[in-house]
C-alpha cells in the first residue's frame, strides 16, 4: 500500500434488483476499505436513463443496509465529494468531453443509429463484424473525416451527435492488476472508439466513471471481470485527462457460476433450482412479477455475507465462519482467486443452519413470535421459549420453527395414512382408553413424572412400549414426529393431551 488514503466505491447502475454478484463486489470494496482504514463509498451510475428502474436505488440501499454493509459517503447521506448520482453530476462531464476534443483525444460523430446499423448488417452480410474505430472512423460521418466549417455547421444547426474517444492506432495498453497481474490489449486488434458523451447530454458509462473516480479520489477500483476489457480505455483517459500520476489501482473479481452447466449465475437458474438470487425480494414495477430474496427466505444477514465471501476469496486457513470484522481483518485482494467460483445453494443452506443454531433460544424466539401471530396464534413466552428449545436442532430457518412446531399450537385434524395402518392395531383405541384414564390420574403434569407414571402402568399391564408409543404419538401430533413424547404432553397441558387422545380414538376408524 501507498501513503494514499484507501477510498473504495461501489458503483451500481439502478437498472433492476442488486444481483448477489453485485453484493459481494460491495462487500469486497467494503472489506477492503475496513482493513485498510479507509472510506466506502456509494455511487449510484444513473447515466442510462433509458434503463432507469423505479425503486431499485432504494433496493440497492436497502440491501447494502441489511448485508451490513454501510457506505460513508453516498446519497442520503452526503459527504466532500457529492452530489453521489451521477445524474446530478450532469455539468460535470461536459466540460472533459469538451477538453478530450480539444486535445484530439476525442471527435464529434454525426452518424445516425440507423446509418450505423445499415453498416452492421452489411458487415454481417460478409460474415465480418462492424467497428467504429480505427479502421473505419476516417470514412465515417465525424468530425475527423469532415472540415471544421462542417462540423461547425452541424453543431450549430442542432444536428444530434456524440463524442467519441479516438483510439490510438497499434498501442499495447498493459496494466497491473492486483487480481490477475499484468494484462495486455492492444488498441487495434480489440479496441473500438467507445462512446464518451451521447446526445442527450448525459455522459456514458467510461467517461462519468473516470471523472467521477478521480474527482472522488478513488485509489482503487473493485469491480467484476465484466468489466476488464473496459481498463484499456479507461487507463487512455486518465492519461489523456492528465491524471496518470493519480489514476486508482484497478483489481477485477471473478465470475459467480451457475450450480451446473458453464456461465455466470443468473435469475433464470435460481428460478429453475428454486434459490434467490437476490438479497431482498423484488417486485418488478412494470410486471408485477415477484422475485425471491435471501432476506425473505430466512436467511440471516451474516449467513449470507459469509457465504458470498467465501465465494473467489480465499482466507488461507481452515476457517469457514467469520464475523464481518474477522473479514475485514484477514481480507486481502491477493487471495481472490482468478476462475469462477462456482455457488452451490446448499452450502447457503449450511451456513444458515450455522448461524441459526448459534443463535439463543431467547432469540430465536423473539424471531418466531411474529409467525405465530400471523398463524394466529396465542402463546405464553415461556411455552414459545420451551418450544423452540425443543425442535431448535432440527431447523436451519426461522420458517421451519412452525413446521417443526405447528401441533404444539394447533391440534391435528388429520392423521399420517402410513403411520396409522402400520400402527393402528384392532385393540388400540381400547388401550388409550385406559392411558387417558391414567392421566387423569397424574398430579405433576411435568414430563418426568409422566413418564414414571405412564412405566409403571405400562410394566403392570406387561404392554410393549412400541404397541402404545407410536399410536400415542401420533394421537397427539397427527404423525411420526417431534421430540421425546413426554415433553409434547408436558408443553401440549394436561387437559390438551387427554382431549387429542380421545379426538384419535373417536376420528381414527380401522
Amino acid at each position: 500500500m501507498t501513503d494514499r488514503k484507501v477510498r473504495v466505491r461501489f458503483a451500481p447502475s439502478p437498472t433492476g434488483p442488486l444481483h448477489m454478484g453485485g453484493v459481494r463486489t460491495a462487500l469486497f470494496n467494503y472489506l477492503f476499505a475496513k482493513k485498510h482504514g479507509g472510506d466506502f463509498v456509494l455511487r449510484i451510475e444513473d447515466t442510462d436513463q433509458t434503463r432507469y428502474v423505479p425503486g431499485a436505488e432504494d433496493y440497492i440501499v436497502e440491501s447494502l443496509n441489511w448485508c451490513g454493509l454501510n457506505p460513508v459517503e453516498g446519497p442520503g447521506i452526503g459527504g466532500d465529494f457529492g452530489p453521489y448520482r451521477q445524474s446530478e453530476r450532469k455539468a460535470v462531464y461536459k466540460k472533459y468531453a469538451d477538453q478530450l476534443i480539444e486535445s484530439g483525444w476525442a471527435y464529434y460523430a454525426f452518424d445516425t443509429t440507423e446509418e450505423i446499423d445499415a453498416l452492421r448488417k452489411a458487415a454481417e452480410a460478409n460474415k465480418e463484424t462492424f467497428s467504429y474505430g480505427i479502421a473505419t472512423r476516417e470514412k465515417l460521418n465525424n468530425s475527423l473525416s469532415l472540415s471544421e466549417e462542417e462540423v461547425r455547421q452541424k453543431i450549430e444547426a442542432g444536428e444530434n451527435y456524440v463524442i467519441r474517444f479516438k483510439m490510438p492506432a497499434d498501442e499495447d495498453v498493459t496494466e497491473d492488476d492486483i487480481i490477475r497481474g499484468s494484462v495486455t490489449f492492444n488498441t487495434s486488434k480489440s479496441l473500438d472508439d467507445k462512446v464518451l458523451f451521447k446526445s442527450d447530454g448525459l455522459p456514458t458509462y467510461h467517461l462519468a466513471n473516470v471523472v467521477d473516480d478521480h474527482l472522488m479520489e478513488i485509489s482503487h477500483v473493485i469491480r467484476g471481470e465484466e468489466w476488464l476489457p473496459s481498463m484499456p480505455l479507461h487507463v487512455l483517459l486518465y492519461r489523456a485527462l492528465g491524471w496518470e500520476d493519480t489514476k486508482p489501482r484497478f483489481a477485477h473479481l471473478p465470475l459467480i457460476l451457475k450450480p451446473v452447466g458453464k456461465g455466470k449465475l443468473s435469475k433464470r437458474d435460481g428460478d429453475k433450482l428454486g434459490f434467490p438470487v437476490f438479497p431482498l425480494e423484488w417486485t418488478d414495477p412494470k410486471t408485477g412479477d415477484v422475485s425471491k430474496g435471501y432476506r425473505e427466505e430466512g436467511y440471516f444477514a451474516e449467513a449470507f455475507i459469509n457465504m458470498l465471501a467465501l465465494l473467489g476469496w480465499n482466507p488461507g486457513t481452515e476457517q469457514e465462519f467469520f464475523s464481518m470484522d474477522e473479514l475485514s481483518d484477514i481480507f486481502s485482494l491477493e487471495r481472490v482467486v482468478k476462475s469462477g467460483s462456482r455457488f452451490d445453494p446448499e452450502k447457503a443452506k449450511w451456513f444458515n443452519r450455522h448461524y441459526f443454531q448459534e443463535k439463543s433460544v431467547e432469540e430465536l424466539a423473539e424471531l418466531f413470535k411474529p409467525v405465530l401471530a400471523e398463524k394466529g396464534i396465542e402463546s405464553t413466552d415461556e411455552k414459545t421459549l420451551a418450544v423452540v428449545a425443543e425442535i431448535k436442532e432440527r431447523c436451519e430457518f426461522v420458517s421451519e420453527l412452525w413446521e417443526q412446531s405447528s401441533y404444539f399450537f394447533v391440534a391435528p385434524t388429520e392423521y399420517d395414512a402410513k403411520t396409522v395402518k402400520k400402527r393402528w392395531k384392532e385393540d388400540t383405541s381400547e388401550k388409550l382408553s385406559e392411558i387417558v384414564a391414567m392421566f387423569v390420574t397424574v398430579e405433576t403434569w411435568k414430563a418426568d413424572s409422566i413418564k414414571e407414571t405412564f412405566s409403571a402402568f405400562m410394566n403392570e399391564k406387561e404392554w410393549g412400549f412400541g404397541m402404545i408409543m407410536n399410536p400415542l404419538r401420533l394421537s397427539l401430533v397427527g404423525g411420526n414426529l417431534g421430540p421425546d413424547l413426554f415433553v409434547i404432553c408436558e408443553l401440549l397441558g394436561k387437559e390438551e393431551s387427554i382431549k387429542r387422545i380421545n379426538t384419535a380414538i373417536e376420528k381414527i376408524d380401522i
